[in-house]
């Protein structure tokens, strides 16, 4: 007696819309929480999600511990930028900043707590706000993006008490230094700048021109780093330099310029790398990286991904 294959279960229309929201999405930006258990994650529908660091890698986790323990929507547009105080979590889309109370969040009450605007040149003009910068010393926000300008905010007042001019085009990123180099130029590739950090006495940027190390007291730059694809984001780890762009890959690099290991991850594409080194936290150190898919990669070690966590 032949037995009938049973037909697929047709998926409903809700089901079909989120897996192609999934399929089609970026996350464009990472913050640790101040406890540094938790890692927000901001993708291009306004979404912000949050999940647990200490449950995701516990020795009991489970495949419902690596997704968001909360999700809610945050701006109408991409969420571009996002850092934390000891207190708050910030988040900027297009052409405003808003701020969130940690605290409330972990219990699900994602209310937004302030939402402030720069003073842009017209009231017409939306530019996305691409970068955020803390300055702890002087309690303030330094943004950034496609109105060329830096804009600082007082966090206790919320006012913008000034704003700087001189760029001709979108600022990708911002770095806290007194001192500011010349670019390293590869004119086929353009001249934005996309990624930046700061180290002591060094800076490492990217972009068009080419990734480089730079010594700042001298203002010269000591290695040019041999790749060739535009890199998104840069940071320094103990003696290495951690890169990431175009292409699956995060790039592991000696200060000589030896490149010492390429690391893959889910995404084909990564735009955020984030090392969460919060001393309250040490169980939860890790590198997080996440890009052109609906996945956060997880790297205990840094020589391999350990999972991969996903809104």
């Amino acid at each position: 007696m032949e037995h009938a294959t049973p037909s697929p279960v047709p998926l409903g229309q809700a089901e079909v819309f989120q897996a192609l929201q999934q399929l089609h999405m970026t996350i464009f930006s990472q913050s640790v929480s101040p406890c540094g258990k938790f890692l927000a994650a901001g993708n291009n529908y306004g979404q912000i999600a949050i999940f647990s660091l200490s449950a995701a890698l516990s020795s009991e986790a489970k495949e419902e511990s690596k997704k968001p323990m909360v999700t809610f929507h945050a701006h109408d547009g991409p969420v571009y930028s996002m850092v934390s105080t000891d207190r708050h979590l910030l988040s900027a889309g297009d052409g405003e900043v808003k701020g969130w109370l940690w605290a409330e969040i972990l219990k699900k009450g994602c209310k937004e707590l302030w939402r402030r605007q720069p003073p842009y040149r017209t009231s017409l003009e939306v530019p996305e706000i691409n970068a955020l910068l803390l300055v702890p010393k002087e309690n303030s926000l330094i943004l950034a993006g496609g109105d060329c300008q830096l804009h600082t905010m007082d966090l206790e007042t919320g006012t913008f008490t000034r704003a700087l001019r001189g760029h001709t085009d979108y600022i990708h990123c911002l770095a806290l230094r007194d001192r500011s180099p010349e670019e390293c130029s590869r004119p086929h590739n353009g001249r934005w700048i996309g990624c930046l950090a700061t180290d002591s006495d060094w800076m490492v940027c990217g972009g068009g021109p080419a990734l480089t190390l730079w010594h700042l007291r001298s203002s010269t730059p000591t290695t040019v780093f041999p790749i060739r694809a535009p890199q998104k984001h840069v940071t320094f780890y103990q003696d290495l330099i951690l890169s990431a762009g175009q292409g699956c890959c995060v790039n592991h690099w000696q200060l000589s310029g030896e490149l010492k290991a390429q690391v893959p991850g889910s995404s084909p594409g990564l735009l955020s790398l984030s090392l969460n080194q919060q001393p309250a936290a040490p169980e939860c150190k890790v590198l997080t990286a996440s890009g052109n898919s609906c996945r956060v990669d997880v790297f205990t070690n840094l020589g391999y991904r350990a999972f991969s966590m996903s809104f």
